[in-house]
């Protein structure tokens, strides 16, 4: 069975590649997935040089100059050269190499150009963190940084934050329902109003509406309740609130498709990932209920469209529990195709699993689900003894 385990290029430059390579193909998996481009965090990181390691946004190689000529968005330099003898070091331990690549969240671009950032209902920049699918700045960035990525000469560009995201404040002391934040974090910039507009959704009304609700909610008014779906957001926010939230899936599945040829067109293949496992599930590993194939179109993600082209597909399976993993690979590939290569992502430890045992049942229920590949996530983020439970788990999978 096809598997990797994500690599940041901290753990590379603080271990050696040599003997980050050594361990991991130790584990019996087929290639690594290297953070080729990586946004800004702060990582408990439990064998690195530094036990809290802090990551900047950055393109981890030297992009080719000629695909960013003319354009008004490039990468932020991160550690220039970290990938050197990356791919060479990989084949001759006959393993693929698959680069990570983080899209549309960016601080660094964010906060130079504030205005290719989502604005919210109110007209506010509220998190210069995320770049907007809908601006054409964005796109041609995404593109040409695809092309790049590719030709490191991975087998796959594994897309992350190729769309929209959800609200997260660091801090709110106002208890927004998950309604009243899905309402709070739909980006009204001009070039989605216009792309809403542009395929006959009364876009302005949209907007008043959301800002309507929320705003009564931050003067005071109790929040909704209950789950977001299209039916409970019909009833609170409106017809015109839905078809603009549905208008939002044709900028990503466009983004999306000129991404996927350009990665082709450089001689490798995309696999994309939405975020909605994450957003379900990152923080304890138990989702809310619904499905994250079902809940994808809240982040603009029509996975059904993407199925027609896209080759494959992560799911982040960020769950305790087997059986549910297992419902999400299979929601996945009813909406992509049965046709279409599926990799499930698990995490081998913490706050998902508590013991080999655990970790071997989601593996094993990924490929009744119909998985064709598991990866492990991540190799700087796992203590070494949760890292050795992966050669079992792959041994029930394949």
């Amino acid at each position: 069975m096809d598997s990797s385990v994500y690599v940041f290029v901290e753990d590379l430059r603080g271990e050696g590649v040599e003997r980050v390579l050594d361990r991991i193909s130790g584990y019996g998996v087929t290639g690594i997935t290297v953070g080729a481009v990586h946004h800004a965090s702060r990582d408990v990181t439990p064998h690195g040089l530094s036990r809290l390691t802090i990551r900047h946004d950055g393109a981890h190689f030297t992009p080719p100059a000629d695909l960013f000529a003319g354009l008004r968005l490039a990468p932020v330099p991160g550690y220039s050269g970290a990938l050197d003898g990356l791919r060479e070091a990989c084949a001759k331990r006959s393993m693929k190499l698959h680069g990570w690549t983080v899209f549309l969240r960016n601080a660094t671009l964010g906060t130079k150009h504030p205005d290719v950032t989502v604005r919210d209902c109110f007209g506010d920049r509220g998190s210069l963190t995320d770049l907007c699918p809908a601006h054409p700045d964005v796109r041609e960035y995404a593109v040409a940084l695809a092309r790049a990525v590719a030709r490191l000469g991975v087998d796959s560009v594994v897309a992350e934050s190729l769309h929209f995201r959800p609200l997260r404040p660091e801090r709110s002391f106002v208890p927004l329902g998950p309604m009243d934040a899905y309402l709070f974090g739909l980006c009204f910039c001009d070039y989605c109003l216009r792309r809403a507009t542009d395929l006959g959704v009364n876009a302005e009304v949209a907007r008043e509406e959301c800002a309507r609700i929320v705003g009564s909610v931050l003067d005071g008014d109790p929040p909704a309740q209950g789950e977001v779906t299209r039916a409970a957001l019909t009833a609170y926010a409106g017809p015109d609130v839905v078809a603009y939230a549905r208008a939002r899936s044709e900028t990503v599945t466009t983004l999306v498709s000129e991404v996927a040829s350009a990665v082709a067109e450089e001689g490798s293949k995309l696999v994309f990932i939405d975020s909605t496992g994450a957003v379900k599930g990152y923080a304890d590993g138990l989702p809310t209920p619904g499905l994250a194939a079902h809940d994808a179109w809240q982040l603009g993600v029509d996975l059904v469209a993407l199925g027609d082209l896209v080759p494959a597909f992560g799911v982040l399976a960020y769950a305790r529990d087997a059986a549910r993993v297992a419902d999400d690979v299979g929601a996945y590939l009813r909406s992509v195709g049965k046709d279409r290569e599926v990799r499930a992502v698990l995490r081998p430890g913490h706050p998902d699993s508590d013991s080999a045992d655990r970790l071997v049942a989601k593996a094993r229920g990924a490929k009744a689900a119909g998985a064709l590949a598991v990866d492990f996530y991540a190799y700087g983020l796992a203590p070494h003894p949760v890292l050795d439970r992966i050669p079992a788990a792959l041994s029930e999978a394949v």
